[in-house]
């Protein structure tokens, strides 16, 4: 009987000390994270259902969670979508005004020229304003612009030549003038203005990763969420909405998007995240280099990870200093050009 109980004994210890250490070697789940729990599978309805649901998490007294972001709004120029600062444009002069109706019937299908969108407008007769077409609306004036240039490199002549033959048809069809500007004047700006944006395009990204245990999709999830983060529009990817309506996110937060569509989330181990900082996308006014640095502290600490560069050496307060001077020649400059970080048409140019 005595050696029946010890066999018992030695079973029950060995089958928990499986568990344990079966539990202790899969990733680090979310609050309440169990495996195979629900997820929303991606679909067409809405951008929403393209990553897994976050968790309902309650703040933790113990992480900082960051105050909240406040834009105050980029003075300076009219935020039109057709601007002369990034846009080749073509007068479409008008014999008689036209509705906003007839426009709308007679917009291209695809107002893109290659890479590059494009973008027509009309002079309202009430307002005097210009506006993308409306219905009930007329207008006495119409214009066409195609951007010079973006991180697809600048306007070529293939491009440029697409966008003359849909707006030759569209001015055709409402009856309209066009005047197009000289197609090796267009290129020589584009090429200009190419050249200033490639070196003042500052995108920033820190790889976080993990000292010890792994992590899964919820645990990254629940982190993030403690930081102000949400779901983005894309599997793996989280972000911190600006407080700006419509403005790109302040910060997005990166991991394998294939752990993000798995099966089993929970038991997907990921072991580091990517945190970006898309520089011209917000204004300088809002501190959004700042924000990287505190938020990735803020998930270092609660993550128990190591903040290391793309090369996978460790990044140091010495690091960030230069970065922040570099930042403040780089926002002197895009002012200067009347290209303000934040503003609509740095937006547009660095997209």
């Amino acid at each position: 009987m005595a050696l029946t109980i010890v066999a018992v004994l030695v079973v029950l210890a060995l089958v928990a000390h499986s568990i344990w250490t079966a539990r202790h070697a899969g990733p680090r789940r979310a609050d309440g994270e169990l495996p195979g729990h629900a997820r929303v599978e991606p679909g067409l309805e809405g951008a929403a259902a393209a990553e897994p649901a976050v968790p309902s998490v309650e703040p933790d007294p113990a992480i900082e969670v960051l105050p909240e972001l406040r834009v105050p709004p980029v003075g300076g120029r009219r935020l039109a979508r057709i601007d002369p600062l990034i846009d080749a444009i073509v007068p479409l002069t008008l014999e008689s005004p036209v509705s906003g109706d007839m426009v709308l019937a007679h917009m291209p299908p695809s107002r893109r020229a290659g890479t590059k969108p494009f973008h027509i407008e009309g002079l309202n007769v009430e307002t005097g304003d210009w506006e993308a077409p409306a219905p009930g609306r007329r207008y006495n004036e119409l214009q066409a612009g195609v951007q010079l240039a973006n991180r697809s490199g600048a306007l070529n002549e293939i491009e440029y030549s697409e966008f003359v033959q849909k707006v030759q048809a569209f001015a055709e069809a409402v009856g309209a003038m066009p005047d197009f500007p000289d197609m090796l004047e267009v290129a020589a700006r584009a090429r200009e203005l190419d050249g200033f944006a490639s070196p003042h395009d500052a995108q920033l990204s820190m790889v976080l990763r993990a000292n010890s245990a792994a992590w899964s999709v919820g645990f990254i999830q629940q982190s993030a969420a403690r930081q102000g983060f949400v779901p983005g529009s894309l599997p793996g990817r989280l972000v911190l909405p600006s407080p700006e309506p419509g403005a790109p996110p302040v910060l997005v937060l990166g991991f394998d998007p294939q752990a993000a569509l798995a099966e089993d989330p929970a038991a997907a181990a990921l072991r580091d995240v990517t945190l970006s900082l898309d520089v011209p996308q917000t204004p300088e006014s809002a501190e959004p280099f700042a924000a990287w640095q505190e938020v990735a502290r803020a998930l270092a600490t609660s993550m128990d990870g190591t903040l290391v560069d793309d090369r996978g050496w460790p990044i140091t307060l010495q690091h960030f200093t230069g970065i922040a001077g570099d930042l403040k020649t780089l926002y002197a400059q895009l002012a200067q050009r009347d290209l303000t970080a934040g503003s609509a048409a740095a937006r547009r140019l660095f997209s």
